[in-house]
């Protein structure tokens, strides 16, 4: 919608209306993601015959989730398998699939997968119809999502970003349903917990953060007695090492160059560095970590100025830090800061625009990295080291500009 004004005159006073707009106009944004998502869904669909870079984007499917959804559904969480590294919630969203009768468990996920980002879309776009709203977060979304080419298709990340967008734009009118939505999604990825952070003191952060507590503990109790050894992922997680694609690998990227001895090794999932120091790096990861929460800690008792867009700007800015501090940075992180990124710009309030836009040349180059160079990431040639560099120091750079719009922008 634009703003239509009409200058005052003698016979009539100033007033202002609404124009909706044209068909075309309307029909761009749909258009746009039935095009984008074609394009998206012809990669993954080649990937085998036609890879780009390493392939193998679909196999993350094939093998490792159809693997896990059989576990699960003979009553348990896949305990032995030390890639399963995700909280209990993270069940339900893999045994969905399976619900979908006359498909395949992989073609069942990526239709799921594709519904659920068709709805993301949905609640961006008729958010940024409504007076004082920018259509620009459904925008960058729709665009944004294809930089990072088929791996969104592959993953389940879409649908715990949904959570979290859904969380967001909620939370404003019934937070009640906010808190519960964040707290799903922190049943299955953890960090839609962050949703909560930017929720105004009084009534609604009361309201959201007990409807999240009880709902994610009842939920958590649900799954707890449905399956066996729920809580497995926790040691998992916590024997994770330094990933190559983190901002610490990159350290090590360029140790690497300089005659360091350390070398890499598939270990949880991911090609992780292995060597001397590479225990300081992932301890200073964590400590850096610390002191991103200690920050939101001190923002959130000090920030004094709450606007529309303040819980949004808020979950961004958390969850940009908690990702460059972490000793994990896989691609699909991008997908989560996207979706985030694209809340904010629904606010004509938000601080976070220029962030959004690092955002962006943080996906596109993330796609570079993995997976059409890879092999040059993983060999630490300057090609690969110079573009994890690039990537992860925009994704540096937005997190200490995010936080310092943040504070700017809350305090009295």
């Amino acid at each position: 919608m634009t703003l239509d004004t009409q200058p005052p005159t003698a016979a009539a006073p100033v007033h202002a209306t609404w124009v909706h707009p044209g068909p075309l106009a309307r029909a761009a944004l749909p258009l746009t993601w039935l095009a984008t998502r074609a394009a998206m869904l012809a990669l993954l669909l080649t990937d085998e015959r036609a890879p780009l870079g390493v392939g193998g984007i679909a196999r993350e499917v094939h093998t490792l989730y159809a693997g896990w959804y059989a576990t699960l559904a003979g009553g348990a969480f896949p305990a032995g398998d030390p890639m399963w590294q995700y909280p209990p919630g993270a069940g339900p969203v893999l045994l969905a699939p399976g619900l979908i009768p006359g498909l395949t468990y992989f073609q069942a996920f990526v239709a799921l997968t594709l519904a659920t980002d068709a709805l993301v879309t949905l609640a961006l776009a008729r958010t940024g119809a409504r007076p004082r709203r920018s259509t620009g977060g459904a925008w960058l979304w729709v665009a944004g999502l294809p930089l990072l080419l088929h791996i969104p298709l592959a993953r389940y990340d879409i649908e715990v970003t949904a959570l979290a967008v859904f969380a967001l734009l909620l939370m404003g009118r019934f937070p009640r349903a906010g808190g519960f939505l964040a707290a799903c999604g922190a049943l299955v990825k953890v960090w839609p917990a962050l949703a909560l952070l930017g929720t105004p003191r009084g009534r609604t952060s009361r309201e959201a953060w007990t409807a999240a507590l009880t709902s994610g503990a009842a939920i958590l109790l649900v799954l707890a007695v449905a399956f066996r050894s729920p809580f497995s992922f926790l040691r998992h997680q916590g024997e994770r090492g330094v990933q190559i694609e983190s901002l610490g690998g990159t350290v090590l990227a360029f140790a690497r160059r300089a005659g360091w001895s350390g070398h890499i090794r598939y270990r949880f999932g991911a090609m992780e560095y292995v060597g001397p120091y590479v225990g300081v790096v992932a301890a200073a990861s964590l400590l850096l970590t610390a002191v991103a929460a200690a920050l939101l800690l001190f923002w959130r008792l000090r920030a004094l100025n709450w606007s529309p867009a303040t819980p949004y700007d808020a979950a961004l800015c958390a969850v940009l830090l908690f990702t460059v501090t972490s000793r994990v940075i896989s691609p699909q992180y991008l997908i989560w800061l996207l979706g985030l990124a694209a809340v904010c710009l629904t606010s004509r309030h938000t601080t976070q625009r220029p962030v959004a836009l690092l955002v962006l040349a943080a996906a596109g180059l993330s796609a570079l990295a993995y997976p059409v160079l890879y092999r040059d990431v993983e060999a630490a040639t300057w090609t690969g080291s110079l573009l994890m560099l690039a990537r992860n120091g925009l994704l540096l750079g937005g997190a200490v500009l995010s936080f310092r719009s943040l504070w700017k922008g809350t305090k009295a």
